[in-house]
């Protein structure tokens, strides 16, 4: 098989993986992320740790998913000294490789933590775009130095542009779901407003409105909380 063929392949494999986690009922992101970060740590060549840095400012790092303890640790040493391959592939660059940890002078700070509480030897990061403010990348770890090569590069990249895809698309659906329970919510607090205030449905949202103002409560928990109380009651009337 030719570079360009095994390439194609590669698509293929990653793209039926993606497609295989939107099909599941209710896959949210989290499981979406990780499952891409176990399947790039099996697929990426030389790779033997994978994770997932997010950052949304300069000031706090998250790893939603890991494939063993070492990507939290070198995630929360990125956060210790703001400087990191990761870091730098989610801000800066698309891709960094690092051969050799013991060698390399880009990261003083985070290699000679890393080397002192890790037995990671090379990394390679690459930029993931993610919708909104949020940064991140998918980065994959060996315990060997100058283990990547130009195969991982490109199987990486594969990972970090399907893995962006479809992390965005399960957020959306995720905010489409919270977005529908929030309607739902909200109608059943107006509709049990009006029943017990004999109000039209303008004014049992105004009534609902004027109690997350003066609580400074958001006005969808006010609705959780109108109706868990109702639900709550009738439980007690109904023993």
């Amino acid at each position: 098989m030719n570079d360009q063929a095994a390439m194609e392949a590669a698509h293929l494999r990653v793209a039926e993986l993606v497609q295989g986690l939107h099909n599941r009922p209710d896959t949210d992101s989290d499981t979406v992320i990780a499952e891409l970060a176990e399947h790039a740590a099996a697929e990426v060549p030389g790779a033997a740790h994978a994770g997932i840095t997010l950052t949304r400012n300069a000031k706090h790092i998250e790893t939603p998913a890991a494939t063993s303890q070492w990507p939290l640790l070198l995630d929360k040493i990125q956060q210790r000294h703001r400087e990191g391959p990761c870091l730098t592939a989610a801000w800066e660059e698309k891709t960094v490789h690092v051969p050799n940890l013991e060698t390399d002078e880009r990261f003083p700070n985070y290699r000679r933590d890393a080397l002192a509480e890790t037995p990671i030897r090379a990394v390679m990061a690459f930029q993931l775009f993610i919708a909104g403010e949020t940064l991140g990348a998918l980065n994959v770890y060996a315990e060997e130095p100058h283990v990547f090569g130009p195969e991982s590069r490109t199987m990486g990249l594969i990972f970090a542009a399907h893995s962006s895809v479809a992390w965005n698309s399960a957020r959306r659906e995720e905010q489409f779901r919270r977005a529908l329970s929030s309607r739902d919510v909200i109608g059943q607090a107006k509709g049990m407003i009006m029943e017990r205030y004999r109000v039209d449905a303008v004014q049992a949202f105004e009534l609902l409105r004027k109690l997350s103002q003066d609580s400074n409560v958001p006005l969808t928990q006010v609705a959780v909380d109108l109706v868990a109380n109702a639900q709550s009651t009738d439980g007690q009337v109904a023993k």
